[in-house]
């Protein structure tokens, strides 16, 4: 009886081992499954609305006020100017002093003087609280002879940008955390390729996201900046008797070589004549001495 009793015992033993070797093995093949398998972003999280450096929410508002305020337009203000100075050496510091009232800078300037004009083209970058002020300030500098406006909304561009951004980090932080648990060689060189691959678009995303609040922070002015130059007419030189005795000789000079070396073109032409000319001689010739021959001679 006693026998039966181990032996029940033992079945139930080898059993229980078998099915907690079943679950180990399980249990590793899902986690490998789940370190090579890329995580999916997180559906619960909210990507935060655009930050504008036009308009920011008051830090004090209650967070469900905040909810509720619509989202602020992004704009992008963009001109070309091109304008007609009478002096160029008092319109250039009225331009500095015009772009630095109004709190902007010059981006880049290029001056040169060439083809009768003296010319600088400019880049501005202006809040756009004071875009339209400095396109009526630059009136002052001399005639504006072109302008041109263009305005674009990135609203949508940048909230979808800076959505991207937050979902990929998110991504990154899971493969981070994926890494840590990972045994063995080739599931860590996977995760971090596909980890270098992420970063890669976060930085991407970062750099057009930056790109965007500049372009919405400070407004661009392309202006063309020129005043024509005098250009002056030499006089006309004196001739001297001397000089114009030599010249005549010299002209006739080229007069006869020209006619020499005409003549030696046509060398064909004379040659033909020449020989035409020989021909027809002895034809006449000939003619006048037949008559006399044919003559008889007189009876004495």
């Amino acid at each position: 009886m006693k026998q039966y009793q181990w032996l029940a015992i033992g079945l139930l033993a080898s059993m229980q081992l078998s099915c907690q070797q079943a679950s180990d093995k399980q249990a590793v093949l899902d986690f490998k499954e789940n370190m090579l398998m890329e995580p999916p972003p997180p559906a619960a999280s909210t990507p935060p609305p655009p930050v504008s450096v036009l308009a920011q929410d008051s830090a004090a508002a209650p967070a469900e006020a905040k909810a509720a305020a619509p989202t602020a337009r992004l704009l992008v203000y963009h001109a070309e100017v091109r304008l007609r100075a009478a002096s160029m050496r008092r319109a250039i510091p009225q331009l500095d002093s015009l772009v630095h009232r109004s709190g902007g800078y010059l981006s880049s300037a290029d001056e040169t003087r060439a083809d009768g004009e003296w010319r600088q083209v400019t880049t501005l970058r202006v809040p756009p609280a004071q875009f339209q002020a400095l396109l009526s300030g630059l009136a002052g500098l001399g005639a504006i002879e072109e302008k041109k406006l263009n305005t674009d909304d990135v609203t949508a561009e940048h909230a979808d940008v800076a959505a991207r951004l937050q979902t990929k980090r998110a991504v990154a932080q899971q493969y981070t955390a994926l890494l840590g648990k990972a045994q063995k060689i080739k599931d860590i060189l996977d995760i971090e390729e596909k980890l270098g691959e992420v970063r890669e678009e976060i930085e991407a995303t970062e750099s057009r996201l930056k790109t965007l609040n500049n372009q919405v922070a400070y407004s661009t002015i392309e202006l063309t900046l020129y005043q024509p130059l005098p250009q002056s007419i030499p006089d006309a030189p004196v001739v001297s008797l001397s000089s114009r005795v030599v010249e005549a000789f010299y002209d006739g000079w080229q007069l006869l070589t020209s006619l020499l070396i005409g003549t030696i073109n046509l060398w064909p032409v004379l040659l033909l004549g020449a020989s035409g000319w020989v021909l027809w001689r002895r034809r006449q010739t000939r003619r006048l001495a037949a008559p006399r021959q044919a003559a008889p001679a007189p009876t004495s």
